[in-house]
């Protein structure tokens, strides 16, 4: 969840690495820190707690020339957030420092042995005990840096992504990767380091993903060699980057949440383009034809995902069970990795990431293999651990998305999953022509209504100031609204630190009406479906005790306009697509009430945008 970035070259380093820190600093921002090899050699760590910025000025008056370095912006794992507890971290020789991204799993066990041998500890991180013990093997095998991880990792249990860099070698930074994404920049006489592709696609579009327990001795003057922890060499392979420089910047707006809000009637677009054709009449995933046997005979789909990706799972499981007459469940990929499920070879496992590398997930894809079972991936970023780990897959191609709340990836997750819903409902023939016809072509409507929703961003921002110091939400919506009422209260919590709860609105009978009073917002999702008659039955119980209803509707509905205390108009739609409707103006109302609390939007408290440890 950490952010990771490196440099060596002919550049000056530290513009380079805090300019990626800021790049990355979605990834976890209680700490930050560089290491840097000056021209005599010598090896600086300079580190402080807080952001990117409260590094930048802690550096001021320092030594920060040099053409190699480290640096890391930290989400907490082991250690609260504290200078000392602040990466790089130096070995007690002071001649190595280490960066690192994941948990090291046995560092206790380490750690006694490093103390039997005289070594000390300036922090409570199992990151300090790592560099140490990459210290101890130097030392006492006479070996090289590159021998020395080696060993060392043979010996780790854990999760890594690292980059070490040594006194007096100011030529060579080592890293290694496991469970923790890592990626080299490869340019013309310079090399770049990074968690992600955001900080080098300024500098070279040409990367090599590292493999899991995969090293890399990026040497100044050689190209880029990567061994495995079991010494066996490989060939890189360089690929090239997709994205561009422009979708890393706010573009005027004030938060990059905003921006990708309101980026979604492009990224749709993007989403369909190659897969629903120009005529409307046919959606193609490449996935899902080469494997369309396995799709046809599947006995059962497993979605297992975390997060606003579980919400959009839960609307993938109606989408498939409508659509396709498979039977589904959606798993959150924490619980279903330790509960020993039942998983045959005639299941289908979609796994669902924004970032590609959450590792609850990462770990849930295993053991499916493992079981036999088939896995495809939906996910965001192109070369990531998700789509390298699975039989098969779709990307969301929406572009990064740098806001830690997600809104983009969750409205082209939903859409990837339609659109893969339609394809197989096609080949096993389990939906009616005529409606497989009219779902695609309102599909493609979708994005010219998501942008008549954001032209009423204003009047929302208006809204929110009514709600902005209520303490608590509950969120209601029915069938495909339920998984949308979820994903609403989620940003709620996620950006303004109010607690919100989404319900099933028939369950509120069945407890939260204890809550309801005239305190008590509730954001009613009422548009036109099979059960709307129920749900306005549900706004009239919470009115009956003097509860304050927002209620999502679609334009022209004078009935509820009627019952509610405020209203939010959208377009009609299908049923089924009716989430990548309703959730916009709940990403905009979360957003609005985050900024009049002048909360850190972006960067909201605790959490970070990849979450690659458990």
């Amino acid at each position: 969840m950490c952010g990771i970035v490196g440099y060596i070259g002919f550049r000056e380093a530290y513009p380079i690495l805090i300019k990626g820190l800021r790049r990355l600093e979605y990834r976890g921002y209680d700490s930050a820190g560089v290491a840097i090899i000056n021209n005599e050699n010598q090896l600086s760590v300079y580190k402080a707690k807080g952001k990117v910025a409260d590094l930048e000025e802690y550096s001021k008056d320092k030594d920060i020339s040099g053409t190699i370095g480290i640096a890391h912006t930290r989400w907490a794992t082991h250690g609260e957030p504290s200078n000392a507890n602040a990466h790089p971290h130096y070995s007690q020789s002071e001649n190595l420092a280490l960066i690192h991204n994941g948990i090291i799993e046995n560092y206790a066990v380490l750690k006694a042995e490093l103390l039997k041998n005289g070594y000390t500890f300036q922090s409570s991180t199992d990151t300090e005990v790592l560099v140490q013990w990459i210290d101890y093997i130097y030392n006492i095998h006479k070996c090289d840096l590159f021998h020395a991880v080696q060993i060392a990792l043979n010996q780790v249990v854990g999760a890594y992504a690292i980059a070490v860099i040594e006194k007096g070698n100011p030529d060579q930074i080592i890293a290694a990767r496991k469970s923790s994404p890592l990626v080299v920049g490869v340019g013309e006489n310079e090399y770049f380091l990074a968690s992600d592709a955001s900080p080098i696609i300024e500098y070279t579009n040409k990367v090599i993903y590292l493999d899991d327990e995969e090293i890399a001795v990026i040497n100044r003057h050689e190209d880029p060699k990567i061994y495995t922890i079991s010494n066996i060499k490989k060939t890189p392979e360089i690929k090239e980057l997709e994205m561009n420089l422009s979708q890393l910047e706010r573009g005027g707006y004030d938060h990059f949440m905003l921006k990708e809000i309101f980026e979604q009637p492009e990224t749709l677009k993007n989403c369909m383009s190659g897969r629903v054709n120009i005529e409307g009449t046919n959606v193609t995933l490449s996935g899902i034809i080469d494997h369309k046997e396995k799709f046809i005979n599947a006995r059962r789909i497993l979605i297992i995902a975390c997060g606003t990706s579980w919400h959009a799972g839960l609307i993938g499981e109606y989408l498939f069970e409508e659509f396709c007459r498979i039977p589904v469940e959606v798993e959150y990929a924490s619980e279903f990795r330790y509960r020993n499920p039942v998983i045959c070879a005639d299941d289908i496992v979609i796994a669902i990431s924004q970032s590609g590398e959450t590792a609850d997930s990462l770990a849930a894809i295993e053991l499916a293999r493992k079981a036999g079972a088939f896995v495809y991936g939906v996910c965001n970023v192109v070369g990531s651990s998700i789509p390298r780990n699975t039989d098969s897959g779709s990307y969301t191609h929406c572009g990064p998305e740098i806001g830690v709340a997600s809104t983009k990836a969750f409205t082209a997750q939903v859409t990837v999953l339609t659109m893969m819903a339609l394809a197989i409902a096609k080949e096993k023939g389990t939906m009616p022509e005529e409606n497989y016809l009219c779902t695609i072509k309102e599909l493609q409507n979708i994005p010219s209504k998501i942008e008549k929703i954001l032209s009423q961003n204003d009047k929302i921002k208006e809204l929110s100031l009514i709600f902005t110091y209520a303490q608590n939400f509950i969120y209601l919506g029915r069938g495909y609204s339920y998984p949308v009422a979820l994903e609403g209260a989620l940003k709620l919590k996620e950006i303004s630190y109010i607690h919100a709860e989404g319900y099933p609105a028939a369950e509120m009978k069945h407890g939260p009406i204890a809550l309801i009073d005239n305190e008590m917002p509730i954001v009613a999702i009422a548009t036109h479906n099979t059960i709307y008659e129920k749900v306005v039955s549900n706004i009239q119980e919470i009115k009956a005790r003097n509860g304050r209803v927002i209620a999502i509707i679609n334009e022209g509905d004078e009935s509820i306009k009627e019952l509610a205390d405020h209203y939010i108009e959208i377009p009609e739609t299908k049923e089924c697509l009716d989430p990548l409707l309703s959730s916009i103006p709940l990403q905009l109302l979360a957003y609005h009430i985050a900024v009049n609390k002048n909360r850190d939007v972006d960067m909201p408290r605790n959490l970070a945008k990849s979450v690659t440890v458990e």
